[in-house]
């Protein structure tokens, strides 16, 4: 509650309405971001190059490509979500496993963007699930680039979980 300011109002409501204003205004997102399209896609182990590919965004406008190869157990239900900025110069894409932690070793992986160039990338051995984080993985074991997200030949661990990407618009000619 403010302090008194040593006038009175007829209403107390009133002397609310612009902390409210301040309030709401401080408080509102930078852009909304429309509802993502989540698709479900399994991850099969055997070693053998895979991609998973979605778009969004008016006329399909924006890309993301999951490619990776992995060994060990059995296929894994994963989820790729993407989502636009309300005017559609930002895109998101995130790939995850809803379960948490991934028990196939990557023996690769690469997250794609067409259409936009990365402002943000992240990879994380371990998806956050139930009480638990997401856990990123080292600086060494992956690379962002302006159009993908990438393990590093020989630096990188084998687990993967989940990768974040923040893109946007590439800017066109005229």
């Amino acid at each position: 509650m403010a302090a008194p300011s040593g006038r009175r109002n007829s209403s107390g409501a009133a002397s609310l309405w612009p902390v409210l204003l301040l309030a709401a205004v401080a408080l509102r997102p930078a852009e909304a971001v429309s509802e993502p399209t989540t698709v479900a896609f399994d991850v099969r182990p055997g070693g053998v190059v895979h991609s998973f590919t979605q778009s969004v965004g008016p006329g399909d406008k924006y890309t993301c490509v999951f490619t990776y190869a992995s060994q060990g157990g059995t296929n894994e239900k994963w989820q790729m979500s993407l989502g636009t900025s309300e005017d559609h110069q930002h895109f998101t894409c995130t790939i995850w496993r809803p379960q948490g932690k991934s028990y196939l070793y990557f023996t690769q992986f690469k997250a794609e963007v067409r259409g936009a160039e990365i402002e943000y990338g992240m990879a994380y051995s371990k998806a956050a699930f139930e009480r638990e984080s997401d856990v990123p993985l080292k600086n060494e074991e992956f690379e962002v680039t302006k159009t993908a997200v990438s393990h590093r030949p020989g630096a990188f661990k084998a687990e993967l979980s989940k990768l974040v990407i923040v893109a946007k618009a590439s800017h066109s000619e005229l």
